[in-house]
């Protein structure tokens, strides 16, 4: 029910394909398997599609058939990337760059070895991406909170009404082996007055709320409205994390987060994993002080900062950089006053950073559910987005936030280690709208190279993988972090018109969406076989959320405790793992309730999704 990354590798070659594996020849008759992306490829992109064996099949024939049978494309299986696993000791890629017909098309494969692939569309980048995007939107309108629910497909219902009046809590202090347990009770904050945090998404598959993920999902959703027109439903989506959002800094104290995950039975209370139910089932509760379920029902509100307290850079730098976002597509829309007040709140709290003694960063309670240590990119992000929503009011403090925005850049530049587009590290981001501001600066080449040792990093652990995949699938956070990659090679072809990293992207985004060892799509909904068993509450009580992004395959040791509590839909209901053939020693993917390392979706999963989709369309 929490997901927490146990280490950040940004490239880790000797982890990706796990031991070297070796075979003869595949026997004649034999059959293989064929890997695809589900939802299809652009017209006038690069197609790969992979063929996975026992043994190698170099020599066998392949053709691309389109709904009629026909044979629209053939050739000869080449060489081995690459062996997977002990089963699966070769796979050969296929190149399908030449079908480049709109149409949903089969590949098959015979001569030796036989396997037939899942159907797949060939279409423009606005066909396939725009109604993905538009169902990322679907499942934040899933996750909402409070009074203003979108009933959906899932018969959402109000819920937590009582966090119009929630009491502020002092940060909480964990113990324990993975940091997650309370190691004293809950202290309300002396003097402190009862505030109204009714609203905003549920962080995952619980209903925490968290502003640190709250507001880098905003910031992407509204980046994505700024730049596209978006589906009908994004504006609604965008006004109501904002609402939310504008609720957590008062002018004084910044609030991090709206209820408690663990529990403590040496402290009498229960914390929100402990309980499986339906959100609204909270409100329906009878309880009060000192009772175990009295925080399931009145939620405790942590703060990042004492009132008027300088506030964590993370916190400050991604949420002032959320409300500049606003800022800018109020003006883009014309209202000027809204964009004005936006503005306003994003400068309030960016000036109200920590950036001296700057310690652990305040990211969730407990720090190890986000264990993020990255902060000079947040500030980057928010500078920019900033002096980019003050040029559009003609306010002049724009030339100085770009000073600003520069030297956070810099000051990322000087740190390690460096990461990738995901929920800790937001420089592709800041990267992208500040060089353009430099004009001929010679910081806009030094950003535009750190953008490509994001690229070439992925590119190089890719070449070593038989999948084409960037992301170590040992590790946590392998879909979003495919949908990162995918995102920052469209952003860098749009800073410099360079195709360069093109194909590199496509891949990663192939991978997420089918085009990996498992074949299943990593996105509820899209392609022909998906998540169909999330660790989200609300899904196995009500029914799936389409459009929500899970976490994918993750480390094999990370399964070793997983489980969920009583009330829970078992599923799959026989308990049957369909994937297991294809898991390694060191990676599995579950499809399956209890297992959140691999089967959680989140906001920050999905919303990396959606500006990858975004730009893909665009």
């Amino acid at each position: 029910m929490r997901r927490s990354l146990l280490a950040i590798t940004v490239v880790a070659v000797t982890l990706l394909t796990g031991p070297a594996v070796t075979a003869g020849p595949a026997p004649a008759g034999a059959t293989g398997l064929l890997r695809v992306d589900q939802v299809g490829y652009a017209v006038g992109e690069a197609k790969r599609a992979y063929l996975m064996t026992a043994a190698p099949a170099e020599g066998a024939r392949f053709a691309v058939v389109d709904r009629r049978g026909r044979t629209v494309h053939s050739g000869r299986i080449g060489a081995s990337a690459g062996g997977w696993s002990a089963a699966y000791g070769a796979v050969h890629p296929i190149d399908l760059t030449a079908v480049r017909t709109p149409g949903t098309y089969r590949l098959r494969v015979s001569g030796g070895v036989r396997a037939q692939s899942p159907v797949f569309r060939v279409d423009r980048p606005e066909r396939l991406f725009d109604p993905l995007l538009a169902d990322t939107v679907n499942f934040f309108q899933v996750q909402r909170d409070g009074a203003d629910v979108v009933p959906g497909e899932l018969d959402r219902q109000p819920s937590h009404l009582t966090d119009r009046r929630a009491t502020v809590y002092e940060p909480p202090v964990f113990t324990g082996d993975g940091g997650d347990v309370p190691a004293a009770p809950l202290s309300p904050r002396a003097g402190a007055r009862q505030v109204d945090v009714e609203g905003g998404w549920f962080d995952a598959g619980d209903f925490v709320k968290f502003t640190h993920a709250s507001a880098y999902a905003l910031a992407e959703l509204l980046y994505v409205q700024r730049e596209t027109t978006g589906p009908a439903t994004l504006g609604g989506e965008t006004a109501f994390g904002l609402r939310w959002l504008d609720k957590m800094w008062d002018g004084r104290t910044l609030y991090a987060q709206v209820g408690i995950g663990t529990g403590s039975e040496e402290f009498g209370f229960l914390g929100d994993h402990d309980v499986w139910r339906l959100p609204e089932a909270d409100d329906a509760l009878e309880t009060g002080p000192g009772d175990e379920y009295q925080f399931i029902k009145y939620r405790p509100v942590f703060p990042a900062n004492q009132p008027g307290a300088k506030v964590s850079p993370n916190l400050a730098g991604r949420v002032s950089a959320a409300f500049a976002l606003a800022a800018q597509v109020s003006a883009k829309r014309g209202d000027k006053a809204a964009a004005r007040r936006w503005l306003a709140e994003g400068a309030s709290l960016y000036s109200h950073a920590l950036v001296s003694d700057v310690g652990e960063l305040v990211t969730a309670f407990p720090h190890a559910y986000y264990p993020e240590d990255s902060w000079q990119d947040d500030m980057e992000l928010g500078a920019t987005q900033l002096a980019r929503a003050a040029f559009a009011l003609n306010d002049p403090r724009g030339h100085q936030w770009v000073r600003e925005a520069a030297g956070w850049a810099r000051a990322y530049l000087d740190t390690e280690p460096w990461d990738t587009l995901n929920l800790y590290d937001t420089s592709a981001l800041a990267h992208a709208d500040l060089v353009p501001l430099l004009r001929g600066d010679a910081l806009a080449g030094e950003l535009l190279a750190d953008l490509r040792r994001q690229l070439d990093g992925g590119v190089y652990a890719a070449a070593e993988h038989p999948f084409g995949h960037a992301v170590d699938v040992t590790q946590f956070d392998a879909a979003t972090r495919s949908f990162g990659y995918a995102a920052t090679a469209q952003l860098y072809r749009r800073l410099t018109g360079s195709r360069e990293y093109d194909a590199f992207g496509t891949r990663q985004r192939n991978f997420a969406l089918g085009a990996n060892a498992w074949g299943t799509s990593l996105m509820i909904g899209a392609g022909t076989t998906y998540p169909q068993c999330p660790q989200h509450q609300v899904a196995n009580l009500s029914g799936l959320p389409r459009g929500a992004v899970v976490n994918g395959p993750n480390g094999a040791e990370n399964f070793e405790f997983i489980g969920i509590p009583d009330g829970a839909n078992a599923c799959p209901a026989d308990g049957v793992n369909r994937f297991a053939a294809y898991d390694r020693p060191d990676a599995r993917y579950l499809d399956d309730v209890r297992a959140w390392p691999s089967s959680e979706p989140a906001i920050d999963f999905t919303a990396t999704a959606a500006l990858a989709f975004a730009l893909s369309a665009a």
